[in-house]
């Protein structure tokens, strides 16, 4: 059966733009659909103020190309939104991408065909486009979520969700802004907006573990030692578990003085980015005691940093260590509450009972706003998922299938959906570690698959049922190694505001990249073991 194309790739964020850019030089038939009006994926939807990355631009930028790495000069060792979504445009103008993307293509469902291994998907547009292999590449925190509160029709002002922030300039200028949520996206927002608004008031539930960012410019020198350095800056990351710059302090906790072990942390803390969160002695993410100690160590800093005792103790996590989850980075977060203008609402002591036409209203007061913002995350990794209807053989829906959480084989298929691979998908490497390492990994796999088929002329690829059980139980099993899986985040599949994300799921590979990495390896290198291919 003939189809419209020979590959489709649902999103050109990331990891569609470099899975395009490989399918390309295969000379394979392959079109990219994307749901905005351009590419960038979360780079183009997230313009919120102090919107950047967490983990250093010269290793967040692709490694493939040596030409591209000499030409591009970051001017942040973390880049702000506008900058990414910059390089980003650069690299598709760079390889010609666009002509092979089509933009404003939301996807409605993909339902696959069995007889003819086909899928067929229909977009909301009420177009219909067919294709041999489909490849998801829709982003693990692109499915934002809104709170369930009363009333948020009602509000007479201005009120997006962060991920939703407008493309045109939002004057903030002697407003009174409300915003409800403090995870990463808040922290980022709120230190940003602080000195800019009237007043802002923030409305929190769970408070998170925050560090310095530590952000700083990089000059032309700086520049040009990068980049002769590029070799061993991808090597290192290739090297450590989650595929930063940054990797762990084997030594253990209680082995070090105290004096040496608070020296350590003090440089930790001083120090850019991720490192102390991944760059601490191992067992602080591992044993309950040395994570203690070290999250008391943090506890002490917010205190330091915010005048009002009692607004630093709401500020500080009373129901996970340090590292158990996301580390939002920030940049003097902390000292916005030290404001008068900023004001930090508890919910837990005052509930949200409903948005009005005029504000947010309390079990206290009700609050006057000219804006809402709603930081209030994301239905992360399989969210997006389930806002397309999959449907496999025998019309199974996919979202029925992960009901309970991903069932998968190596994050990269699932058994019942052949010739569906989930770039990004749960339980794969990529959405564990470093976004960009962890794809290029993914993508190039998937690349060497799609060869393999081609080379053998196989139509068709899916998981045996008994590889996808081991894999499940291996990624469940994972959960073990560190504390990571104790604490309710987005990394353990917990969503208050979607039902039935009330439990853990197991959402992520916790094993870390290099072992991945070598499952990966031994797989293709056994001809697809587990694979049923034909």
């Amino acid at each position: 059966m003939s189809t419209d194309h020979e590959v489709i790739i649902i999103g050109a964020g990331v990891s569609g733009i470099y899975q395009l850019y490989r399918l390309l030089e295969m000379g394979i038939d392959v079109t990219v659909l994307e749901g905005g009006d351009a590419p960038g994926g979360t780079w183009y939807w997230n313009r919120y103020p102090g919107c950047r990355f967490d983990s250093e631009s010269y290793t967040y930028g692709y490694s493939f190309s040596k030409e591209l790495l000499e030409e591009w000069n970051w001017s942040e060792h973390f880049s702000g939104q506008p900058e990414t979504l910059r390089y980003l445009n650069h690299v598709v103008d760079k390889f010609d991408l666009s002509k092979h993307m089509q933009f404003g293509c939301k996807v409605k469902s993909a339902a696959f065909d069995d007889e003819a291994s086909t899928w067929t998907l229909t977009l909301e547009d009420g177009r219909t486009i067919s294709t041999r292999f489909l490849l998801t590449a829709i982003g693990m925190l692109s499915a934002p979520t809104m709170p369930t509160i009363e009333g948020v029709e009602d509000f007479k002002g201005e009120a997006f969700h962060t991920y939703f922030w407008p493309q045109e300039h939002v004057d903030l200028k002697g407003k009174k802004v409300g915003v409800i949520g403090t995870g990463a996206t808040a922290v980022q927002l709120i230190a940003e907006i602080a000195d800019k608004v009237d007043e802002l008031t923030i409305f929190q539930r769970r408070p998170n573990w925050c560090a310095p960012l530590n952000n700083s410019k990089i000059d032309e020198k700086e520049m040009a030692e990068i980049k002769s350095n590029y070799d061993e800056i991808f090597q290192k990351c290739h090297d450590t578990p989650g595929g930063f710059i940054h990797g762990p302090d084997r030594r253990k906790f209680n082995e070090v003085e105290e004096s040496e072990r608070l020296a350590f942390w003090e440089e930790l803390y001083d120090s850019p980015g991720f490192g102390v969160w991944l760059g601490n002695f191992r067992d602080v993410l591992v044993e309950e005691g040395a994570n203690a100690a070290f999250t008391d160590f943090i506890a002490d800093k917010i205190r330091l940093r915010v005048d009002d005792p009692a607004t630093a103790e709401k500020l500080i996590p009373k129901d996970h260590g340090f590292g158990t989850r996301r580390v939002p980075m920030e940049t003097k977060y902390y000292e916005a509450y030290n404001r008068d203008n900023v004001h930090l609402i508890d919910i837990n002591d005052t509930p949200i009972e409903r948005i009005t036409p005029k504000g947010i209203k309390t079990t206290e007061k009700e609050y006057d706003f000219d804006v809402i913002v709603y930081a209030t995350g994301f239905d992360a990794i399989t969210g997006a998922f389930d806002r397309i209807e999959f449907t496999g053989v025998g019309g199974r829906k996919l979202s029925d299938k992960w009901i309970d959480g991903p069932i998968t084989y190596l994050g990269l298929q699932t058994a019942g959906f052949p010739n569906l691979i989930t770039i990004a998908g749960p339980q794969g490497g990529s959405v564990a570690t470093n976004f960009p390492r962890g794809i290029e990994e993914a993508v190039d796999w998937a690349t060497e698959l799609l060869k393999y088929l081609r080379e053998h002329d196989y139509n068709r690829v899916e998981p045996k049922q008994d590889a996808e059980d081991e894999w499940t139980e291996h990624v469940k099993h994972t959960y073990t190694y560190s504390l990571l899986g104790n604490s309710k985040s987005w990394f353990t599949g917990y969503n208050s505001n979607v039902e039935g994300h009330n439990k853990i799921r197991y959402m992520i590979y916790n094993g870390g990249a290099p072992r991945y990495r070598q499952r990966l390896t031994e797989v293709a290198a056994n001809g697809y073991s587990g694979f049923d291919v034909r």
